[in-house]
């Protein structure tokens, strides 16, 4: 029996993820554009996903005109998808907030993987994507977002 291709296997996840999700809380969203957590909700929001910035060094200010908040509690809506962008060090932490609030997803940005929190999430029932962004694959594998 021939061995799946784990980059593919990897892509229809991202794939099945992205076609679900409508709100997406950044987490280390920032409120200034030359950062890669800026950027990225930018394109999220152009691409038509509900965001929330969450951050505890901005919370109550607006970020790409949205209210940031400080943790994912403070969120009183959905959330489908939680988009980390913090260091490996925190994300246990943000995978248990996600996993009290009941998303749907934990997605690890570009250099960040915390195999025991994927586990962990896994094992909650949440789907996790580590060191990826969805800037660069929503584009590379077509996807258009829920925006069309």
């Amino acid at each position: 029996m021939p061995h799946a291709d784990p980059a593919a296997t990897q892509d229809d996840r991202v794939r099945r993820i992205l076609a679900r999700t409508r709100t997406i809380a950044v987490v280390g969203a920032s409120p200034d554009a030359s950062r890669p957590s800026h950027r990225v909700m930018a394109f999220l929001q152009s691409r038509g996903f509900r965001t929330i910035p969450v951050n505890p060094r901005a919370a109550g200010g607006p970020i790409l005109g949205e209210r940031c908040v400080a943790r994912l509690e403070d969120i009183d809506e959905p959330i489908d998808l939680v988009d980390v962008f913090r260091m490996p060090s925190a994300v246990p932490e943000i995978v248990e907030s996600a996993i009290r609030v009941g998303a749907k997803a934990v997605w690890m940005q570009l250099g960040i993987r915390h195999d025991a929190a994927a586990a962990r999430a896994q094992a909650a029932g949440l789907e996790v994507v580590m060191d990826r962004c969805p800037a660069i694959d929503m584009p590379r594998l077509g996807i258009p977002g829920p925006g069309g």
